[in-house]
């Protein structure tokens, strides 16, 4: 057994997924899906484009309603939880509490039209805090910690490079120390050394904060740096699964092979 898989031999499941299925069309989502994440793991989904990766992100994460299965959530304020039995206003409560979810475009996770400071601050304002001097002084200490100048506090996103809106999108997910972050190709669109940055520091958040992550990306640069196991999606189906260096390093099934191949030719 190694260390990775002892690791987590004795913890229960922080997520459980049960023959999770979304179709659009034939071939077109993904079906009959089954893994458990754990406190503290990185799972990678990794795969072309669809492949069904996103759409089963999107499943996993509240923002759409399966055709079947179920999804398990141990909440720390609602205990174990159906995602698709219990109420809409828990689901609410959770994503913007203890879920975060780190969107590709980092547009579309950030109020482009506010401070950088209000969109930590908003966050922040959901689960409760209501004093203004401890709301500036978090944000601006989650500034710093995403490696953005504390002085840029009070400018909006649209001032920021992409890089530096995708780090505020980080950091406006990460201060409410959520358990569970969705990321969809966070790296996505960036240059390569603003991307290597990018990684670097997201994998020392990670490992600081001991979140638990499923980041999805069609990089498997990006797998083999942040991701302790990984799932390889073909056709909306997981056609193989593992720790992420034995898949990448001694994949099994064709796609996979054909996948790691392409990599190393290119």
């Amino acid at each position: 057994m190694s260390a990775q898989t002892a690791q987590w031999q004795d913890v229960a499941p922080l997520l459980q997924v049960r023959e999770l299925s979304k179709f659009y069309a034939p071939g077109k989502g993904c079906g009959d899906i089954d893994f458990d994440l754990y406190p503290g793991e990185v799972l990678g989904i990794v795969g072309e484009s669809g492949s069904g990766k996103s759409t089963l992100l999107n499943v996993l994460s509240a923002r759409l309603a399966p055709d079947a299965g179920q999804v398990i959530y141990q909440s720390e304020q609602f205990g174990e939880l159906d995602l698709y039995a219990c109420d809409e206003a828990q689901r609410r409560v959770l994503m913007r509490s203890e879920w975060g979810i780190v969107h590709q475009h980092a547009r579309d996770g950030l109020r482009m039209n506010v401070s950088a400071g209000a969109n930590i601050g908003e966050r922040l304002m959901a689960v409760g805090e209501r004093h203004y001097g401890n709301i500036r002084e978090r944000a601006q200490a989650w500034l710093e910690a995403v490696e953005i100048d504390s002085s840029r506090i009070d400018d909006r996103p649209s001032q920021f490079s992409g890089g530096m809106q995708q780090r505020l999108q980080i950091a406006r997910n990460l201060v409410t120390h959520p358990q569970l972050i969705f990321m969809d190709e966070p790296t996505g669109g960036l240059d390569v050394s603003v991307q290597a940055k990018l990684l670097d520091m997201l994998r020392g958040l990670v490992a600081e904060l001991g979140l638990s992550v499923i980041i999805v990306t069609h990089d498997l640069a990006v797998a083999r740096l942040l991701a302790h196991r990984l799932m390889v999606m073909r056709r909306g189906q997981v056609v193989e699964s593992g720790l992420t260096d034995q898949v990448l390093d001694d994949p099994q099934h064709p796609y996979t092979q054909l996948l790691v191949s392409s990599i190393l030719q290119n």
